[in-house]
Protein backbone atom coordinates (compact mmCIF):
# COMPACT_ATOMS: atom_id res chain seq x y z
CA UNK A 1 0.00 0.00 0.00
CA UNK A 2 1.31 3.47 -0.90
CA UNK A 3 1.46 5.78 2.14
CA UNK A 4 2.91 8.73 0.23
CA UNK A 5 0.91 11.93 0.69
CA UNK A 6 -0.43 13.57 -2.46
CA UNK A 7 -1.18 16.96 -0.86
CA UNK A 8 -0.58 18.94 2.31
CA UNK A 9 -3.25 18.90 5.01
CA UNK A 10 -5.34 21.91 5.97
CA UNK A 11 -3.20 22.66 9.05
CA UNK A 12 -0.04 22.64 6.97
CA UNK A 13 -1.66 24.79 4.27
CA UNK A 14 -2.67 27.33 6.92
CA UNK A 15 0.92 27.43 8.16
CA UNK A 16 2.11 28.16 4.62
CA UNK A 17 -0.66 30.74 4.14
CA UNK A 18 0.60 32.61 7.19
CA UNK A 19 4.18 32.61 5.88
CA UNK A 20 3.05 33.81 2.46
CA UNK A 21 0.77 36.51 3.88
CA UNK A 22 3.71 37.90 5.90
CA UNK A 23 6.03 37.89 2.87
CA UNK A 24 3.29 39.48 0.76
CA UNK A 25 2.83 42.31 3.26
CA UNK A 26 6.59 42.93 3.39
CA UNK A 27 6.87 42.90 -0.41
CA UNK A 28 3.99 45.36 -0.81
CA UNK A 29 5.61 47.72 1.70
CA UNK A 30 8.93 47.47 -0.14
CA UNK A 31 7.18 48.16 -3.46
CA UNK A 32 5.56 51.31 -2.06
CA UNK A 33 8.98 52.56 -0.93
CA UNK A 34 10.44 51.84 -4.37
CA UNK A 35 7.56 53.57 -6.11
CA UNK A 36 8.04 56.57 -3.81
CA UNK A 37 11.70 56.79 -4.74
CA UNK A 38 10.80 56.61 -8.43
CA UNK A 39 8.25 59.41 -8.15
CA UNK A 40 10.60 61.76 -6.24
CA UNK A 41 8.42 61.75 -3.12
CA UNK A 42 11.61 61.49 -1.10
CA UNK A 43 13.59 64.08 -3.12
CA UNK A 44 16.24 65.74 -0.96
CA UNK A 45 16.50 68.74 -3.23
CA UNK A 46 19.89 69.60 -4.70
CA UNK A 47 18.41 72.24 -6.98
CA UNK A 48 20.44 75.06 -5.46
CA UNK A 49 23.89 73.42 -5.71
CA UNK A 50 26.60 73.99 -8.36
CA UNK A 51 26.17 72.88 -11.98
CA UNK A 52 29.00 70.32 -12.04
CA UNK A 53 27.69 68.72 -8.87
CA UNK A 54 24.20 68.62 -10.36
CA UNK A 55 25.51 66.85 -13.49
CA UNK A 56 27.16 64.14 -11.39
CA UNK A 57 24.10 63.95 -9.20
CA UNK A 58 21.84 63.60 -12.26
CA UNK A 59 23.92 60.69 -13.61
CA UNK A 60 23.93 58.90 -10.28
CA UNK A 61 20.22 59.56 -9.87
CA UNK A 62 19.47 58.13 -13.31
CA UNK A 63 21.41 54.97 -12.51
CA UNK A 64 19.70 54.64 -9.14
CA UNK A 65 16.27 55.16 -10.71
CA UNK A 66 16.96 52.45 -13.31
CA UNK A 67 18.07 50.03 -10.59
CA UNK A 68 15.00 50.88 -8.49
CA UNK A 69 12.73 50.40 -11.51
CA UNK A 70 14.23 46.92 -12.08
CA UNK A 71 13.86 46.10 -8.41
CA UNK A 72 10.25 47.34 -8.44
CA UNK A 73 9.54 45.13 -11.45
CA UNK A 74 11.01 42.08 -9.71
CA UNK A 75 9.06 42.91 -6.55
CA UNK A 76 5.81 43.15 -8.53
CA UNK A 77 6.52 39.74 -10.06
CA UNK A 78 7.26 38.33 -6.57
CA UNK A 79 3.95 39.74 -5.29
CA UNK A 80 2.08 38.16 -8.20
CA UNK A 81 3.77 34.80 -7.54
CA UNK A 82 2.86 34.99 -3.84
CA UNK A 83 -0.76 35.81 -4.73
CA UNK A 84 -0.83 32.80 -7.06
CA UNK A 85 0.51 30.65 -4.21
CA UNK A 86 -2.40 31.82 -2.03
CA UNK A 87 -4.81 30.73 -4.78
CA UNK A 88 -3.13 27.30 -4.86
CA UNK A 89 -3.57 27.07 -1.09
CA UNK A 90 -7.25 27.90 -1.45
CA UNK A 91 -7.55 25.23 -4.17
CA UNK A 92 -5.55 22.79 -1.99
CA UNK A 93 -2.99 22.29 -4.77
CA UNK A 94 -0.22 24.20 -3.02
CA UNK A 95 3.09 22.42 -2.62
CA UNK A 96 2.61 20.00 -5.50
CA UNK A 97 5.43 20.08 -8.06
CA UNK A 98 4.08 21.03 -11.47
CA UNK A 99 6.63 18.76 -13.20
CA UNK A 100 6.67 15.63 -11.06
CA UNK A 101 3.29 15.82 -9.34
CA UNK A 102 4.96 15.00 -6.03
CA UNK A 103 4.98 17.11 -2.87
CA UNK A 104 7.63 19.81 -2.66
CA UNK A 105 9.55 19.56 0.62
CA UNK A 106 8.37 21.73 3.50
CA UNK A 107 11.86 23.17 3.92
CA UNK A 108 11.89 24.35 0.30
CA UNK A 109 8.40 25.85 0.60
CA UNK A 110 9.38 27.73 3.74
CA UNK A 111 12.40 29.25 1.97
CA UNK A 112 10.71 29.83 -1.42
CA UNK A 113 6.97 29.81 -0.64
CA UNK A 114 5.93 30.73 -4.17
CA UNK A 115 7.80 27.87 -5.85
CA UNK A 116 5.98 25.38 -8.06
CA UNK A 117 8.96 23.08 -8.58
CA UNK A 118 10.67 20.57 -6.32
CA UNK A 119 14.46 20.68 -6.02
CA UNK A 120 14.73 17.69 -8.36
CA UNK A 121 12.58 19.34 -11.04
CA UNK A 122 14.43 22.64 -10.70
CA UNK A 123 17.81 20.91 -11.11
CA UNK A 124 16.51 19.04 -14.18
CA UNK A 125 15.53 22.40 -15.74
CA UNK A 126 19.10 23.70 -15.57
Amino acid sequence: MNNEKNRYGDTELEEFRTIIAQKLEEAKEALEILKGSLSHKDDHGTNDTGRSFNMMEDGAETLMREENAQLASRTEKFITNLEHALIRIKNKTYGICRKTGKLISKDRLKLVPHTTLSIEAKKAEN
